[in-house]
This record gives C-alpha cells, sequence and structure tokens, in this order.
C-alpha cells in the first residue's frame, strides 16, 4: 500500500524533496518530539510491543528493518519490485514534522517490526497542510511478526495522532490480493467508503469512533491481554533464576515447591555460581544462565537480588522467554531508589515483549491437570476448584489460599502481584472472563489503578460469573508503596457505589471474601430473598431470622426440629424446603447431639442426599448452614455433593492461532455446565457470616436479572446540542483556559443559558445590593419571594439564617433584609438576592463531576446538613440511562421523603428523573464541563425547580480508557 507522492513519484519521491516538505513543498515548521504519544500495547498473541514516532534517529532501525521484510511484503507496500531503500526514502521515512507527516513504528527489544505512516493530503489528493482533514496512511510489517495483531494496534495509534492533528479522513489504496491489510481496515469498525480504481482497492475511513469501532478494540484488548495472562500460567518451561546451591533460599524453595507440585512442563534451575561439574539442582537440570539452558523458556521465576534483576531481565529477553514473575524485592516499597528501579525493570522487560508479575511477589498457581504450576512460596498446591484468587499482598495471599483449603475450596489459579508493576488485577479480570475453568473471581486489592476501566471490565465479567473484592488500605488516604495509582477526587464511597452499580461483590474482610466465596463456588444464585431456616436449636433459628431481616432478605418462621431430631430429620425437613415453592434459600441451623457420636458425618451425608435428590427445585436453590461446635461439619459438606465426577481441567494452548477480529462487542463466554462441576455446601461457624454471605448472593442474583435489560438513554427535546457546544466554545476561548488551566466557573447569566439548551430551567435570582433593589425585584418577579445570601460561607446554609422564605408583601422583604444584613454583615458580604418562590417540596441536590481516574459520575441525595453528615448519596456512571436514575431516586436511605413519608404527599419523581438524565445528558455531550452543581432542586407534587445552580468548564481530561490501547506507562 503506498502514499499518494508514491503513486506519483516511486518511493524516492520527487527530486526537490530531500531537504523539505513532502511533494517538494517548503519544509513544515519543526515540532516537539511528542512522547505522550508512546505506549506499550499487548498483541494478539500475549507478547509486548511499543509503539513510538519514527525520528531521524532511526535511520539504521529502518534500514535494517526493511532488509528483513520478504519481496513479496515490500511488493505489497510500494506496488512494485522495491528491493532496497535509497538514502532519500530513508531520509523521508524518518524526517517528520509530527503534523501533516508522522511516522510511527513498533519495536520490540529496540528494533522495528512494524510502521506506519501519513501524509496529510488535499481533496485533490496532493500534499497539504491544514486545515486539511485527510491523509493518507500506509503500513509495512514484518512477515515474523505478521498475525500478532501488529497493524491493528498501530492503525488505533495512529487515527488518535490523526485525531489529535486535526485529520478526520484515512485514505489507503491496497492491492487485491493483500487481503490481511484490508482486513485491518475492514475489521476495525470505522465508517468506510470502498472502490476500485486502477487495478487497486481505494478506501476511505472515517476516523471518528463508533460504537462498533470501540466494542472491536476492547474485543481485541481482551483477547490481547487474557492471552499475556494465560502465557504465564500455562508454560511448557520453567527456569528458576536464582535456585539456591544448597536447600533454603526463595529460588530453592520455589524450586522444590514447582517439583512437588507435579509441574507437567519441563524445569531448569540457573544459577550463576554453579562449581565445575554442577549440573543439577534437586534433580532438574542446572544452568548458569538463561542463555545456556540451549532450549525454549517460557516463564522465569526471578529470585536473585535487586540490583542483579536488571542483567538477567536481559538474559531472558535475549532468548525469548515470554515472561517474568519477579519475586525479589527492593522497589518501590523501600522507597524512591526503589521506585526508580522498578520503573526501569518495567520498561527493561517490554522492551523484550515480556510481561511482569512483580515485583515483590509471591508467585502464581495454576492447577490445570495438564499444568501443575505452583511457581510460588506456598508449600502445598491447592485442590483444584472453580475459584481464581489475585491478591495484591503475600501475607493475605498466605491466609486466603489457607482459609480457602480449610473450607474444602479449590482453585482454577491464583495470582499474587505483589507491587503490580505489570500485570494488574484488570489483565487477569481479562483472563477470568473466558476462562471455562473459573467460576468465581476472588479479588484483594490495595488500590485500584485504573478505575475506569476496572469498573468496565468488571461490569462484563460480573455479567457471566460473580467477582468478589475486599479493598485494603481504605482510609489510609494514599496508595500502598510500590502501586502507581492516579489521583483521584472522588471519595472511597463512591467508588464502592460505582462498583456495585458494575455488579461487584463488594466486602469489608478478608472472611467476608472467603464466605461468599464458597457458597458462590458450590452453590447456584437464589431466584429472590425468600429464605426458609430449618435447624434443631429455637434460638440459633431465631439469630438466623433477625440477621435476614438485619441484611433485608425475607425469612420465613423458623421451622423448630427441637433437639431430638434426627438426621433423617434434617434431611427430609431440607428436601421438603427444596421442593416448596415459597422460598429462594434454605439455611439450616445445627447444635450438636448431647452424647452421641458419629453424627457429624451422618448429618453431612442426610443434607448431600437432600441436596442431590431434590431435582431441579433442589439444583436451583442455595444451601448453607450455620452450625455451632460441630467439629468436623465443615470438612464434611465440603465433600461433593453430586455423584458426578469433576472434568479434568486441560491447560488451554500455549500457542494459539490468530481467532477471527470481532465484529462487534465481544461475545460473552459460554455459561458454566452445570452438571460439569460437583457441588459443596458451605458451613459457617456464625448465623450474621451465612446470612451475609447469602444476602450477598441474592443481591448480586437481582443485579444479573437486571443486567439484562440495563435501560436506555432516553431522547428528549428541548436540547440543542450545538448551541450549548458553541457557548462553552466562546467562554473557554474567552478565558483563556488553556490545557495547564484549572478552568473556569460560569456567570450566573452563563449557567442559566447553559443548562436552558437542555430544558434545564433555573429560577431566575435577582441581585439586592440595597433594600430598595430588594424590593424592585420583588416586583419584577411576583410575590411571594425568597432572600438569600450568595456568600461562599453561606450558600445553601439555611441553618444559619441566610434563607428567608415566603415574604409576601414589600413590608415582610424589607424587614427581612434589615435582620438578614444585621445579624450576618453587610450587604457586600452577604451578596443578597431576591429569587421567586418554588411550589412547597423537597429539597435535593443533583451534581456531576469528572474525575481523571473514574470518569463522570452523577450524584443524587437530599440537601441539608444531615444528609451530607451521613454521606446519604447515590452515584452512577454517565451516561446513565432510566433505569440506573429510577434507582439513582430510590437508593438513598432519605428516599422514603420522596414518596409520600408519614402521609405527606408524594413528590413528582418521574421530572426528578428526567432532571437527571438531561444533566448527565449535557456532561456525556460536553467533556469540557468538568462539574454541574444544582442546588437546592425542589421536588415538588407537580414538577422541579432548580434554584441554584454553578457549572464549571475546562479543557476536555484525557480519558484513556477511550483511546487507543496502552499498558500503563512509566
Amino acid at each position: 500500500m503506498r502514499s499518494t507522492s508514491e503513486q506519483a513519484d516511486g518511493p524516492d519521491g520527487p527530486s526537490g524533496e530531500v531537504g523539505g516538505g513532502a511533494g517538494g513543498r517548503p519544509a513544515p515548521e519543526e515540532h516537539a518530539y511528542p512522547d505522550h504519544w508512546e505506549a506499550d500495547v499487548v498483541l494478539r498473541d500475549g507478547g509486548t510491543a511499543r509503539i513510538r514516532p519514527i525520528t531521524a534517529d532511526d535511520a539504521d532501525r529502518l534500514v535494517s528493518f526493511y532488509e528483513q521484510v520478504s519481496d513479496e511484503s515490500k511488493y505489497y507496500r510500494f506496488f512494485a519490485p522495491y528491493p532496497r531503500l535509497s538514502a532519500k526514502d530513508v531520509h523521508r521515512f524518518t524526517h517528520h514534522d509530527f503534523v501533516d507527516r508522522v511516522g510511527l513504528a513498533a519495536t520490540v527489544g529496540g528494533e522495528f517490526i512494524a510502521t506506519v505512516r501519513y501524509d496529510r493530503i488535499d481533496d485533490r489528493g496532493r500534499p497539504a497542510s491544514t486545515p486539511a482533514d485527510e491523509a493518507e496512511v500506509a503500513f509495512l510489517v514484518q512477515d515474523a511478526h505478521q498475525g500478532r495483531g501488529v497493524a491493528s494496534a498501530l492503525l488505533e495509534h495512529i487515527a488518535a495522532v490523526a485525531r489529535e492533528r486535526g485529520i478526520r479522513r484515512f485514505a489507503a489504496e491496497v492491492l487485491p490480493a493483500n487481503t490481511k491489510m484490508i482486513k485491518v481496515f475492514t475489521d476495525a469498525g470505522y465508517t468506510q467508503k470502498r472502490s476500485f480504481e486502477d487495478g487497486s482497492v481505494r478506501l476511505h475511513l472515517d476516523l471518528e469512533p463508533t460504537d462498533r469501532s470501540l466494542a472491536v478494540q476492547r474485543a481485541r484488548e481482551q483477547r490481547a491481554e487474557a492471552r499475556s495472562v494465560q502465557r504465564l500460567l500455562a508454560p511448557a518451561s520453567v527456569a528458576v533464576v536464582g535456585a539456591g546451591r544448597t536447600p533454603g533460599g526463595v529460588g530453592r524453595t520455589v524450586l522444590r515447591n514447582l517439583l512437588g507440585a507435579g509441574f507437567t512442563g519441563r524445569v531448569y534451575a540457573v544459577n550463576p555460581g554453579l562449581g565445575p561439574g554442577e549440573t543439577e539442582l534437586d534433580g532438574v537440570p542446572a544452568f548458569p544462565s538463561v542463555a545456556a539452558v540451549g532450549a525454549p523458556v517460557d516463564l522465569a521465576i526471578v529470585a536473585v537480588p535487586a540490583e542483579r534483576v536488571p542483567e538477567v531481565v536481559a538474559d531472558c529477553g535475549e532468548h525469548g522467554v515470554r515472561g517474568l514473575v519477579v519475586l525479589s524485592a527492593g522497589y518501590a516499597e523501600s522507597g524512591t531508589e526503589g521506585r526508580a528501579r522498578q520503573r526501569a525493570l518495567v520498561r527493561q522487560a517490554r522492551s523484550y515483549g515480556m510481561r511482569i508479575i512483580g515485583p515483590n511477589a509471591f508467585g502464581i498457581i495454576d492447577t490445570a491437570a495438564d499444568v501443575r504450576l505452583n511457581a510460588s512460596l506456598a508449600p502445598e498446591m491447592p485442590a483444584a476448584g472453580r475459584i481464581g484468587l489475585f491478591t495484591q499482598s503475600a501475607a493475605i495471599g498466605v491466609a486466603l489460599l489457607a482459609r480457602l483449603h480449610r473450607r474444602g475450596a479449590g482453585l482454577s489459579s491464583f495470582i499474587s502481584a505483589g507491587n503490580r508493576a505489570d500485570v494488574s488485577g484488570n489483565d487477569v479480570l481479562q483472563h477470568w472472563y473466558d476462562d471455562p475453568a473459573t467460576d468465581v473471581v476472588l479479588l484483594y486489592l490495595e488500590s485500584i489503578g485504573n478505575p475506569r476501566k476496572f469498573t468496565r471490565l468488571a461490569r462484563r465479567t460480573a455479567a457471566v460469573k460473580p467477582v468478589v473484592v475486599v479493598k485494603g488500605a481504605r482510609h489510609s488516604g494514599s496508595a500502598p508503596p510500590g502501586h502507581r495509582v492516579p489521583v483521584t477526587r472522588v471519595p472511597h464511597a463512591t467508588v464502592d457505589a460505582l462498583l456495585r452499580q458494575a455488579g461487584v461483590i463488594r466486602v469489608d474482610t478478608v472472611t467476608e471474601l472467603v464466605d461468599a466465596g464458597v457458597l458462590l463456588a458450590g452453590q447456584p444464585l437464589p431466584a429472590g430473598p425468600r429464605v426458609a431456616i430449618l435447624g434443631n436449636s429455637e434460638s440459633l433459628g431465631l439469630l438466623t431470622y433477625d440477621a435476614c431481616l438485619t441484611e433485608g432478605l425475607r425469612p420465613q418462621r423458623p421451622l423448630d426440629l427441637t433437639t431430638a431430631a434426627t438426621p433423617a430429620d434434617f434431611r427430609d425437613a431440607l428436601a421438603a424446603a427444596l421442593a416448596d415453592d415459597t422460598c429462594d434459600a434454605v439455611v439450616v441451623t445445627a447444635i450438636p447431639w448431647v452424647g452421641i457420636e458419629g453424627t457429624t458425618e451422618v448429618l453431612a451425608a442426610s443434607l448431600r442426599e437432600a441436596v442431590a435428590g431434590g431435582g431441579a427445585a433442589g439444583a436451583a436453590k442455595p444451601v448453607v448452614v450455620v452450625h455451632v461446635e460441630m467439629g468436623g461439619l465443615a470438612e464434611a459438606l465440603s465433600a461433593a455433593t453430586s455423584t458426578r465426577p469433576a472434568p479434568a481441567r486441560t491447560r488451554r494452548p500455549t500457542a494459539a492461532a490468530p481467532a477471527p477480529v470481532p465484529q462487534g462487542a465481544p461475545e460473552a463466554p459460554e455459561p458454566p455446565d452445570p452438571a460439569a462441576p460437583a457441588r459443596n455446601i458451605p458451613a459457617y461457624p456464625a448465623a450474621e457470616r451465612a446470612v451475609r454471605a447469602l444476602a450477598e448472593a441474592v443481591r448480586y442474583g437481582q443485579w444479573r436479572r437486571q443486567a439484562a435489560d440495563p435501560g436506555r438513554v432516553p431522547e428528549y427535546d428541548a436540547i440543542d446540542q450545538a448551541g450549548a457546544a458553541t457557548l462553552i466554545d466562546r467562554v473557554l476561548a474567552e478565558r483563556g483556559a488553556g490545557q495547564e488551566s484549572r478552568g473556569v466557573t460560569l456567570t450566573t447569566d452563563e449557567t442559566g443559558e447553559l443548562l436552558g439548551r437542555y430544558g434545564i430551567a433555573v429560577r431566575p435570582a435577582l441581585p439586592a445590593p440595597g433594600p430598595d433593589e430588594a424590593v424592585a425585584a420583588a416586583a419584577r418577579l411576583g410575590y411571594p419571594v425568597a432572600l438569600k445570601t450568595t456568600a461562599p460561607h453561606l450558600r445553601h446554609r439555611q441553618d444559619l439564617g441566610g434563607v428567608r422564605l415566603d415574604l409576601a408583601t414589600e413590608e415582610q422583604l424589607r424587614t427581612a433584609y434589615a435582620e438578614l444584613t444585621e445579624a450576618l454583615g453587610k450587604p457586600e458580604e452577604l451578596q443578597p438576592v431576591v429569587q421567586a418562590m418554588a411550589p412547597r417540596g423537597v429539597d435535593t441536590v443533583v451534581r456531576a463531576a469528572i474525575d481523571p481516574a473514574v470518569g463522570a459520575v452523577l450524584s443524587f441525595g437530599l440537601a441539608g446538613a444531615a444528609s451530607e453528615l451521613l454521606g446519604d448519596t447515590a452515584h452512577r456512571l454517565i451516561p446513565a440511562t432510566d433505569r440506573d436514575a429510577a434507582e439513582l431516586v430510590r437508593s438513598i436511605r432519605t428516599a422514603p421523603l420522596l414518596f409520600g413519608w408519614r402521609g405527606s404527599a408524594p413528590v413528582d419523581t418521574p421530572a426528578l428523573e428526567e432532571l437527571l438524565l438531561r444533566v448527565s445528558r449535557l456532561v456525556d455531550d460536553h467533556p469540557e464541563i468538568v462539574s454541574v452543581a444544582l442546588e437546592p432542586a425542589v421536588v415538588a407534587p407537580g414538577g422541579v425547580s432548580v434554584l441554584g445552580a454553578a457549572v464549571r468548564l475546562a479543557p476536555p481530561p484525557p480519558t484513556t480508557d477511550l483511546g487507543p490501547r496502552r499498558l500503563p506507562s512509566y
């Protein structure tokens, strides 16, 4: 595929081009190197590459790259045989102005593996400068790297660069036989036109992102990031670098654990200090370096001092190692010097296309039958099961592994990421989303590096399998040492609310994490909140009943089997409850029998028999057990409740063929086969713990059902998007709000005009610098009126006496004015205004704000100190749907005040929901709006009156989750 000047003059370009612009035009103005275009990306096969602008210093790299490209690929690029680049070609392809001519390269190990460039053209296809908004684009990918998704990644990045430089369309000319490149364009999801001219295919792409282009981009991202984690968890060969020559130490411990787990691949020990004749450690081949192994190594476990890690990374990278698990400490957790060492580690590993777990990691585990990988410091291999576990803390990882083992819960895989400098919770969510071996995802997080992306991935994953999260360091006010996270202004409670909106099961402790995990992994989701309670202790049944009410469940009256009940009585009662259509879940309570031995195992067998014999009704209802001092019951119940053997998991292939590019959003994976996993009955030593876990399952099940119909973003009349954009552009231009500006606050008139463009009317408030002006304003607005102060320290503080309502006459207004100024200060300090009275109702607050980490958030609550003190505010991500708006209004604790509490008249909640949706649409349409506050918005039985409003504008913040794919930068 060739560019315009190449069509006219060949690859060399016209004779006058060297030293000038494209097509002989004057040399463009020099622009600074755009380092923000640099990015690390994960490719289709799970490896990484670095994308960066091509500069004049890349001449030798370009020549070397071109020499490794096949003649066929060169022909496809230039439409003619072209065995080598001339000096003019090299100059042309390495000298860019970063505006009208841009070149990007994908590199691995510092060498080019692919290039892309664009040249701005006019409507006749000739070289041009701004304001021309079309460009010719051309790619070249080294043959050895074709099929890895390199061109697709480059297209995303060059398109983003072009949009930044004011280019709106790409044109490309491709030979019909070059089907791979045609597919790159057609599968990208952009709006396009195609024609056939002079023996070549002419393509035109509109670069404005579409729903389909975004869906394709995210599908590729998911496949690539999932593959990168899979390569780490399912290697065919592992080298332990730093395995000591004598027993003990971190490296030798990991080597012993690998062998003890029965790893099915090849294992090598690497220690540069091996003496003459030392060729084995613990019975495996030992070598002084990875290079000396002489065979492929997929994964390296690095357990050497931090100062020696760079030479190990170089050794691994130069010999094709795919990934690293760095157990070594002494990085960002140790201070400034360690942070610099960690950044260098990530950059070095990525330059070789490798991904890293760690540093300061505990290790990874995969229990698949044909993998059996225990590349961790855990001395025992967990049992195979359906839970995926991710932690950022080694200590918490150890505790969780032990607790899950005691509860009889098995794992599909385990990752303890330490400082998570590279592989993070987002990556493992991508993997577990469509991992058929994982039914439940458990995450212990101490920080969330990209909350916007995490929320998106969690929502998608939660739609097919539960995601349970406990977050540490919630109240420390900062991220743990070693964790690189963006600055966020959103309170922790808001992030929690947004995660719950995304379907995440948020728990507060690791105990609750395990409690919820074992239930969700072993039992079906309840169809509703109705709970049957049965057992041999009336008191324990009543405690369970109370716990259900506390958690918002609907318990039935407990069935007391009395202390004389036998295991057979439990079996019959449980079978009856499972067959009862009036309950959705069953809690069995049990206390030990007095003077009778061996009943624990018999009881467990009886409960399993009832569940197994329950048929379809029993299979659809979760069963949990609350026991008191019945040692061994939990272990007995953790045995399989089905006679069907659990299927043996197998490792996914380590070299996957390229999958077809999705045409839209990624399809959800097939739901787990209900006949595949054997189910366990979870047992809890306290009623509160059992019911809390059950309540989380009930709420999650409800979310799953609702997620099938998330609602819609309604279209409203009286919205002037273009007029609002014009106003915003004018204000930003007049106030000089550059990229470094903290933004501007709109005036009262500008605020009213902008909101009015979206059908949001703000009741006018006229300034009253004196009593006479106040009377004149009231005459203009009409009585009754309100007199309010607008000074920042008194705004919305009715409790301080800064608001006087229902002033029906001039005399009342003058009296109120005198009292106000006498009590609170001079008029110039108070900045009083007069406003017409709104119909009586409930005062509410509607806010929207843009956070750099979370994105646009819509918030709602009642006005007043009590709501602020209690934090009674609900949040939803923008754009909000009609379902979101309805839930927003009803999810605050003070919502009954809106629906006729204690005989009051219900207010107009449909009008309130419409107001919320209009604000959401306003902020979603205009990213320059960084905050909106409507306070108060009085909701009456017949409508909503907005009495105060404030809007701030700023240049649009970067939306990293909406741009081209990239790994977090270091």
